[in-house]
């Protein structure tokens, strides 16, 4: 199981290679890297270099970094690889940097398969765990603190491993679920099995992928390489549609059934097709039926998916009869509604016994549809033109007192969205500085007369992220509105750029390419007070209690991340709905609420409990001791609630939590009514 070493000068010619000491071993082993492989690492170091916004050199210093973040990305709880194994992958420590700048990613290639040997050793021996009887009496600890775990040096010390990670396993689910110990091993049997199977079903590009993602993050965390498969995901979430049949698909024990079925989508209209039917096989309008049992969901998303217009068959069990049947359907254009922006107005006086008509707006993304804009189409999906559409519809229902921007878990997109939007609440002007690389700073502004003046107020989290700082950045800085949530947003302050593994970089990066993507940080941008938003986020200016402000989620957590600085600030006059003096009132009356609310007293005794659990490192493997952290856990989870919203559920569902946010806003309507009538 040695990977040859080759000297330094002999880089130029070696392909690493796993000695086949037992060949039997390697009987299902991974197809070799292609000529095409090769080209695609090539460019992508040659990009790397050029564009990113530091110029990455792939050198010396990145090689062993590289190595780490591979073997990380495969085995993070150090379960699977022995000492030896490392030791071995290490005498390529300083020279996997001469090898991928050549194309020669075999390295990665053997990396997997003896991940892959080691897996199926490990899932042998966890399904021999599973049946034993173990003893939930005795005091004993997991250790989870993985990160300083050594790698193991024996079969037996990772035996010992595997036998508490099965003896929690079957625990934790003997006391969340309340099953019986056969109804437990079952499940996990066919858990481990699932994962397993996971892991045999990896395809190549799926290796290439992470071994050249864990290049590009040597630089930052945002970079990474997209195969052609995840550059079709990613169109996917730009543009809010496909071409499919509209059916939610989920996996369990190896069989496809269907999780839900999209409003409008050719299954819905169609009217056979429902939840729970399990389906058997695929097939296209001509051709033999495919069989999908066992298959890999994502393999059995790209069958169901084709161009619209196209037919699909497909062999379904039914739910309820389990009769097997044979359904045809014609592919066509999904929207994917779930995801685009949502509006209601609310009237406060029956939820919180002050009258008030707040419009609330939920913005899951700052999502653009490229393609149809390039093509000067009347209806591509844009974040802007839905949130426009959504406040003239407010007007047309009598208008609104104030407004709620929800910007919880929006993780950005369109960096043209951000501005777009920002320009819908700011009478021109700018909007947010980018260094390009060389420290070129450009400033890019709202130059549409016109915007929306209802009072305003933004709600962030901790994984607000990109654009929506961009956003929730301009509006501080023109005191345009008040900013909630979180302490501070995630912290992401650069732009990516997604260009096409091509020497043609010119094509359109939307139009599938046989080498895939690369998802490259090219510049930073910065608020129009000069502050960047790289690690420190975005500061809200009234701090609601929540379990993720003592999450290790922020942008600082992340390695490799970019350090915060500052350029000059751009010239911007303040729109002045927001000063010190409203902001303190505000905080004020908010304190006082928070304090005598007894569902915020839940939040803070959860916080004080995970904040606990978060330093110990380690889990009981005591049944009493496991037993009475749960009871404590059987609780509504009401800071986390707010945030799971279904279609056709409110945009702002009932909770201490979004009570508050709404009470904000209604204090913030009453001071800015209030300063008003003195000026009068």
């Amino acid at each position: 199981m040695k990977l040859k070493s080759p000297s330094k000068a002999a880089c130029t010619t070696v392909t690493v290679a796993v000695l086949l000491v037992a060949t039997t071993i390697f009987a299902q082993q991974l197809g070799r890297p292609t000529a095409e492989d090769a080209t695609t690492a090539r460019l992508v170091c040659s990009m790397i270099n050029r564009y990113h916004i530091n110029h990455g050199e792939i050198d010396d210093s990145v090689s062993p970094r590289l190595l780490d973040r591979f073997i990380e990305m495969l085995d993070p709880q150090k379960v699977y690889f022995l000492k030896e194994d490392i030791d071995e992958f290490s005498r390529l420590r300083t020279q996997l940097d001469d090898l991928v700048k050549q194309g020669d990613v075999s390295f990665a290639y053997d990396v997997f398969d003896i991940y892959r040997r080691r897996f199926d050793s490990r899932m042998d021996h966890a399904h021999k765990l599973i049946d034993v009887e173990h003893d939930f009496t005795i005091e004993e600890e997991l250790n989870t603190d993985f990160e300083a775990r050594a790698w193991a040096s024996t079969d037996a010390e990772l035996n010992e491993r595997w036998r508490q990670r099965v003896k929690f396993d079957v625990l934790n689910r003997t006391l969340d679920k309340d099953e019986d110990i056969a109804e437990v091993r079952d499940r996990l049997h066919k858990r481990y099995n699932t994962l397993l199977r996971s892991i045999h079903d990896t395809e190549s590009s799926e290796v290439l992928e992470m071994f050249l993602s864990s290049l590009t993050h040597c630089f930052d965390p945002h970079s990474s390489y997209m195969s052609p498969q995840t550059l079709e995901e990613f169109r996917i979430s730009m543009q809010l549609s496909l071409d499919g049949i509209g059916a939610a698909l989920r996996s369990e024990d190896g069989n496809t059934f269907i999780a839900s079925i999209v409003k409008g989508g050719a299954a819905n209209k169609d009217g056979r097709l429902e939840v729970g039917d399990q389906i058997t096989a695929v097939a296209q309008e001509t051709g033999d039926f495919v069989d999908i049992v066992e298959m890999k969901l994502s393999k059995v998303v790209r069958l169901i998916r084709g161009k619209r217009g196209s037919k699909v068959r497909l062999q379904v069990a039914k739910a309820d009869t389990n009769e097997s049947v044979t359904y045809e359907m014609i592919r066509q254009k999904i929207e994917l509604s779930e995801s685009a922006v949502k509006g209601e107005i609310i009237e406060t006086a029956d939820r919180l016994g002050r009258k008030a008509r707040i419009g609330v707006i939920n913005i899951p993304s700052f999502y653009r549809d490229f393609n149809g804009a390039e093509k000067g189409l009347d209806d591509f999906k844009s974040t802007a033109r839905d949130l426009q559409e959504v406040l003239v519809d407010f007007r047309r229902q009598g208008g609104v007192e104030g407004i709620v921007i929800d910007l919880r878990y929006n993780g950005g997109g369109a960096l043209s969205e951000a501005i777009e939007v920002t320009g819908l609440f700011i009478d021109q002007g700018p909007v947010v500085q980018v260094k390009e690389p060389g420290s070129k700073v450009k400033t890019y502004s709202d130059d549409i007369a016109g915007a929306f003046n209802e009072p305003l107020i933004v709600v962030c989290n901790r994984m607000s992220a990109s654009a929506s700082e961009i956003f929730a950045g301009a509006i501080k800085d023109y005191g345009r509105g008040i900013v909630i949530g979180d302490m501070t947003t995630h912290g992401k302050g650069t732009v990516q750029n997604v260009m096409p593994v091509s020497s043609q970089l010119f094509s359109s990066f939307f139009k599938p390419q046989d080498r895939g993507a690369l998802k490259l940080t090219i510049n930073q941008f910065y608020r129009v007070n000069g502050d960047s938003t790289q690690n420190l986020g975005v500061k809200s200016d009234l701090v609601l209690p929540s379990l993720l402000d003592h999450m290790d989620i922020g942008e600082s957590s992340l390695d490799n991340a970019l350090a915060f600085d500052q350029i000059a600030e751009s010239e911007h006059t303040s729109l002045a709905y927001v000063n010190a003096d409203v902001t303190s009132r505000l905080k004020k009356q908010s304190t006082k609420r928070i304090a005598a609310n007894d569902e915020f007293k839940k939040i803070q005794e959860d916080i004080a409990d995970y904040v606990e659990r978060k330093n110990r490192k380690s889990i009981p493997l005591n049944a009493e001791k496991l037993r009475a952290e749960r009871a404590k856990d059987e609780k509504k989870d009401d800071d986390d609630d707010e945030d799971i919203d279904d279609e056709e559920g409110p945009v702002l569902p009932v909770t201490a939590y979004n009570d508050e946010v709404l009470n904000i806003a209604v204090d913030y309507v009453e001071l800015l009514r209030g300063a008003v009538t003195a000026q009068r």
